[in-house]
Formats: structure tokens, C-alpha cells, sequence
């Protein structure tokens, strides 16, 4: 259990490292920018994808496939669907103003920061339950959640500059925000290791959540590309990204 414990610390940790990944829109045009980002998003989805269907709803299901399960993986999706409007919502109702200094930044950078916290949570539950599941699992979804976060985090990063912060402010804030996952890894270990129930409830409902947020999230952002060669090298990245869980089966 301590080399389970060790690898989802490692993981968190990775992934919330990935938050500094921001200051390349710094370093970046807008158009290369965008380009990358349009490939990270298809293997993302790919990943996404590829978790749900071949890793955590397999073994969800390894005792039989139940109604259960496939509640579970519903309420996956409505919650990462209540919790992506609980924060549209949000930003749809915030004052558009700008102020100086930190007391007075923009209420849309501490949304998004409570928002992500919680979604960094989230993700700490879901490496945490992955890994005590199996190491191949854990690595699989691992996997799956830092090609998500990637453009995710250069989203953010753009938020809190946008709200006010500071280039360094915002880096930082970002960080301690994805440093949640750490709390969730940690929360998600200890209960799932003194509960199978946990465990098997985990796997499907995280598989709801990765099938919305490739589905209704990423899916949508490739369809708005119209040239034809960027839409095959997108179509290409999201194989790939199935294609690596694919392979990581394997290693089961």
C-alpha cells in the first residue's frame, strides 16, 4: 500500500506542476498558441476517451456490469455538468471592473481559482482511487488528467491575468490551487483503502466525468476547426490519445 501511496503522491504532485505550463502563452504567438493548444485538446479527448471506455468502466464491471454502474457514471456526468455551470454562472454574473491591488482584483480570478481548486480536488480523488485500483489504472488516468489540464491551465493562467493579477501572482495562485489535488489524493487514499464500496463507486463516476468533459467540452472546440489539414492532424492526436490507453492495458 505504501508503493500505491507513493506513486499517487508523485502524480499529484506532476500534475500540479502542470500549472506552470501557463507562461507559455507568454512565449508563444496567438496563432501558434492556438495550434498547439487545438492538438492538446484532441489528445485530451483521446485519453479521456480512452480511460473511461477501456480502463475504469472495464473495471467497474469486472464482476458484472449493473445498473449501479451505470447510474454511477450518470451521476459522473451531471455532476461535472452542475459544477461546470455552477461557475459559467458565475462569471456571467460578475461586474466587469478593474482596480488596483489585490483587494480590489476582480472577482472572476478568485472564482476561477475556488472553481479549479475544486476541480484539482476532484482529480486528487480520482488518481488516488485509480492507483488503489491498480498501478496501470492510476497511470492511465494520471495520464489522462495532465493532457486535460494542460490547455486547462493556460486557460486559467489567461483568467488571472485578465482579472488583475500579476504574471508572478498569477503563476503562484495558480499553483497553490492545483496543489488541492495533493488534499484530494490524500482523502481519496485513506478512504479508498479502508473501502472496496468507495472504490467500485469511483471508477464509473469518474468515467461519467471524463466522458462530459470530452464529449461536451473538447469534442465541440475541434469541430469549430474548418481547414481540412488541421482537422486530420487533430483526428490523428485524438487516435493517438486512445491509442496510448490503449497500449497502457497492456501493462496490466
Amino acid at each position: 500500500m505504501l508503493n500505491v501511496l507513493l506513486y499517487t503522491f508523485i502524480s499529484v504532485i506532476i500534475v500540479s506542476l502542470v500549472s506552470f505550463v501557463g507562461v507559455l502563452s507568454l512565449t508563444l504567438g496567438q496563432k501558434s498558441l492556438d495550434k498547439i493548444l487545438l492538438i492538446l485538446v484532441s489528445l485530451s479527448a483521446g485519453a479521456l476517451f480512452g480511460d473511461a471506455l477501456i480502463h475504469l468502466l472495464p473495471e467497474a464491471a469486472q464482476e458484472g456490469f449493473t445498473l449501479s454502474i451505470s447510474l454511477l457514471a450518470i451521476l459522473g456526468i451531471l455532476t461535472f455538468f452542475v459544477l461546470e455551470k455552477i461557475i459559467h454562472w458565475q462569471h456571467c454574473h460578475l461586474p466587469i471592473q478593474k482596480h488596483k491591488g489585490m483587494q480590489h482584483v476582480h472577482r472572476l480570478g478568485i472564482i476561477n481559482l475556488v472553481g479549479d481548486g475544486l476541480h484539482n480536488f476532484i482529480d486528487g480523488l480520482i488518481i488516488a482511487g485509480s492507483y488503489l485500483v491498480s498501478i496501470p489504472v492510476g497511470i492511465a488516468t494520471t495520464i489522462a488528467v495532465i493532457f486535460h489540464e494542460i490547455p486547462q491551465e493556460i486557460a486559467d493562467f489567461g483568467v488571472l491575468l485578465y482579472a488583475g493579477f500579476s504574471k508572478g501572482k498569477a503563476l503562484l495562485f495558480n499553483f497553490l490551487s492545483a496543489t488541492i489535488a495533493v488534499v484530494g489524493a490524500l482523502i481519496g487514499y485513506f478512504i479508498g483503502a479502508g473501502s472496496q464500496g468507495f472504490l467500485q463507486g469511483l471508477l464509473p463516476f469518474t468515467a461519467g466525468g471524463f466522458l462530459y468533459i470530452a464529449g461536451s467540452n473538447l469534442i465541440p472546440e475541434l469541430h469549430k476547426e474548418c481547414d481540412t489539414q488541421d482537422s486530420v492532424l487533430h483526428f490523428l492526436s485524438l487516435i493517438a490519445g486512445i491509442g496510448l490507453m490503449a497500449a497502457l492495458k497492456f501493462l496490466e
